[in-house]
């Protein structure tokens, strides 16, 4: 079953409504960190692509032709591969910036994802993310549990309650203080690989 990740325009009709409350300075603040070589992945329907800043060589890739279509409508000149996170068809060290906005909480394995970020993050490289995330409340928690089985089904693959920032951490990013910020269970970040030994 296609879910709402999969209808571009429902999809899109979700985010604008979500962007009118407040989640329109947290895309914006995801998109202006941005800098060099930069992958927008899971790019959707290409609501970052257009705020990317001037001078940012931009490649966006997401699995689902359907919203690389109206992606394509958005930013026409932008590069756009049909790709998935935990699969990246790009070199080692190919960018400078990853921009991921909600992406984590419905790729299939969140562990392979972030080690091909790694991967294909230049030294001195950033990961940003902009996610929804398990609730830090024990009542929303126990309730993002109990509806996260037919939440997943409708939307296509959306699990509200993973612990992203975790996954990042254990993956071997450190999260940096600036501007990280929590609000409710959205969560928004920048993170710089740890030095392998």
């Amino acid at each position: 079953m296609r879910g709402v990740e999969q209808i571009p325009w429902m999809y899109d009709t979700v985010l604008q409504a979500m962007e009118w409350t407040g989640l329109g300075r947290w895309r914006r603040w995801l998109a202006a960190g941005a800098r060099g070589r930069t992958l927008d992945l899971g790019c959707g329907t290409g609501r970052n692509l257009p705020l990317l800043p001037p001078g940012s060589r931009v490649v966006g890739a997401d699995p689902c032709p359907q919203n690389l279509a109206r992606a394509r409508r958005r930013a026409p000149g932008a590069l756009l591969v049909r790709a998935r996170a935990e699969a990246l068809p790009f070199k080692e060290d190919a960018f400078d910036t990853v921009v991921s906005g909600f992406v984590f909480c419905s790729v299939s394995d969140p562990a392979a994802s972030l080690a091909e970020i790694r991967r294909v993050l230049a030294p001195g490289g950033v990961l940003r993310m902009l996610e929804h995330v398990r609730s830090a409340s024990a009542a929303w928690a126990r309730l993002q549990d109990w509806i996260q089985p037919a939440w997943t089904a409708v939307t296509g693959g959306c699990h509200p309650n993973r612990e992203t920032e975790i996954a990042v951490e254990r993956a071997g990013f450190a999260i940096e203080g600036d501007g990280r910020r929590a609000s409710e269970s959205m969560r928004r970040f920048q993170a710089r690989p740890l030095d392998l030994p």
